[in-house]
């Protein structure tokens, strides 16, 4: 089943101000709204939280928002400008999220997420990847996952707060406590709706269509079909100006899982010798089956390095050719390579006795197309004094970044996600625990070697200025060895809450 992501912008404008004028954009604690002409009069289409928070709204009259809000910032809408940079966003989504997005102006975008949420952990972390990354760039954004692309752009503008799924199969019924504007209808028409008494999708879902169509034309019912499924919507996927891409379009269509595997193997072939040109190797391939249906079957795959080898290629392709439902037939067969970075040719062996390093990259490549690349990873040092923040996660391949773990006191070499609270029998302050009782049972301390103090980092969190941490590490009479620590110095309560908790396990 098909599964569509509309992703709403509702502060566009403002944010894509912000973003591209930098230095010279209003302070973010000024309030700013963006106005535009709407017949003779000055409306507010976008206002950031600060004008908001003093009375502005959009829609309102400019020469009232200039009233309501003392300071206020003005600038007019660039339509233009706005549309390029939700082009340009677009443009990434593409490379990181989906290989089929397109734009929903004035202030969306869409995408078909079907097949392609696996390899970022599932729907809802596909939305909060998506979302996260939106948001540490400054732009405002809901969004919702949902089975059609009409349901998909009613629920990120009505329901998410900030996303929301929707179950598969969810019909028409999610749509029906929605308002009107839901259906992405006109807004005379939605007034006129009003006027006789209809205030929800649900109160327009219960009626005969025929006498709808009547009154209000052939809109109504389309858009209506469109929401709950009943006529598809495809969804015309943009591309770069200088993507490299490469297509087959077929006089007969095809279908058999065989023959789509024998083009795939013509496709790569064509697309290296254009890679091979450039000087480039793939990252990130996009394999676009075009139904007769109007529909696009799509196929992602990623490579942990630049790959330009045809059979490497074209295993990773049909390896998930099994996920292609090709339908009455495929009838243009579309390859790009989304993402390219310069090839470094490794060097040959010169030497009997010179060793190669060992190419772990098609394996990685297996494993991430295969269960997601969430799954794949390695650790790396951060820079802290905080255990729980001196490990992140990275990419399996990615450079060293010639850090390490503090070497002073011995690390467990199981940290577990967060601290687990435990019961003790310790003399404060400085005393390690004489037993302790962690997941109900009771262990008794034989040996145990501390404290060492980790002090909060004031800079991130005013609460930390004083906090503490005491570190031990103990052994019970089984010869089990635990990283122990207690909240506070054992004497200031500023300084902690004085409970224990256990925080990793030695091998």
């Amino acid at each position: 089943m098909a599964r569509v992501i509309s992703v709403f912008l509702p502060n566009w404008p403002i944010d894509r101000l912000r973003r591209v004028a930098g230095d010279t954009a209003p302070p973010v604690d000024a309030p700013l709204v963006v106005a535009a002409r709407e017949k003779s009069r000055r409306v507010v289409v976008a206002a950031d939280a600060t004008a908001q928070a003093a009375g502005a709204r959009v829609g309102m009259a400019l020469s009232k928002a200039q009233v309501l809000v003392r300071g206020l910032v003005v600038v007019d809408l660039d339509t233009k400008a706005d549309a390029d940079s939700l082009e340009r966003l677009g443009l990434w989504m593409l490379q990181r999220v989906s290989p089929i997005v397109a734009l929903d102006p004035p202030d969306g975008l869409v995408i078909d997420s079907t097949g392609a949420d696996h390899l970022h952990g599932g729907e809802a972390a596909l939305l909060e990847t998506l979302l996260g990354r939106l948001t540490m760039s400054g732009v405002t954004a809901r969004a919702a996952i949902a089975d059609t692309w009409g349901a998909a752009h009613a629920l990120s503008r009505f329901v998410a707060q900030p996303s929301f799924v929707a179950p598969f199969g969810h019909g028409e019924a999610i749509l029906a406590p929605l308002p009107l504007e839901a259906l992405r209808l006109p807004a005379s028409m939605a007034s006129d709706l009003r006027k006789l008494g209809f205030l929800t999708v649900g109160d327009v879902l219960a009626q005969p269509r025929a006498p709808l169509a009547l009154r209000f034309g052939p809109e109504l019912g389309r858009r209506i079909n469109q929401a709950v499924g009943d006529i598809g919507e495809p969804i015309d996927p943009m591309r770069a100006e200088d993507l490299i891409e490469v297509r087959r379009p077929f006089a007969e269509p095809i279908g058999a899982p065989e023959t789509i595997a024998r083009y795939v193997g013509k496709l790569v072939v064509a697309l290296c010798s254009e890679l091979e040109l450039r000087g480039l190797g793939a990252r990130r391939l996009d394999l676009l089956c075009h139904r007769v249906d109007n529909t696009i079957e799509a196929v992602r795959v990623g490579m942990a390095t630049p790959v330009r080898d045809i059979k490497r290629l074209t295993r990773l392709l049909c390896d998930k050719i099994e996920t292609i439902a090709p339908g009455f037939g495929i009838e243009i067969m579309c390859l790009r390579a989304t993402i390219v970075e310069p090839l470094d040719q490794h060097r040959s062996v010169s030497s009997l006795l010179e060793d190669t390093e060992p190419d772990i990259s098609d394996l990685i490549d297996t494993l991430v197309n295969r269960v997601g690349d969430r799954a794949i990873y390695r650790f790396s040092p951060v820079a802290s004094d905080v255990p729980e923040r001196s490990v992140a996660r990275i990419a399996a391949l990615a450079p060293e970044i010639g850090g390490g773990w503090p070497s002073h006191w011995p690390r467990p070499t199981r940290l577990l996600l967060r601290p687990e609270p435990i019961e003790t029998i310790a003399l404060l302050p400085d005393n390690p625990p004489v037993s302790i009782t962690w997941r109900g049972i009771r262990r008794r301390v034989k040996r145990a070697d501390g404290p060492e103090r980790v002090f909060g980092e004031w800079w991130k969190a005013d609460i930390e200025l004083s906090a503490v941490r005491d570190y031990f590490r103990i052994e019970d009479d089984t010869g089990e060895r635990y990283w122990v620590f207690r909240a506070g110095d054992g004497e200031n309560a500023e300084t902690g809450s004085h409970k224990w908790f256990l925080h990793g396990v030695f091998g």
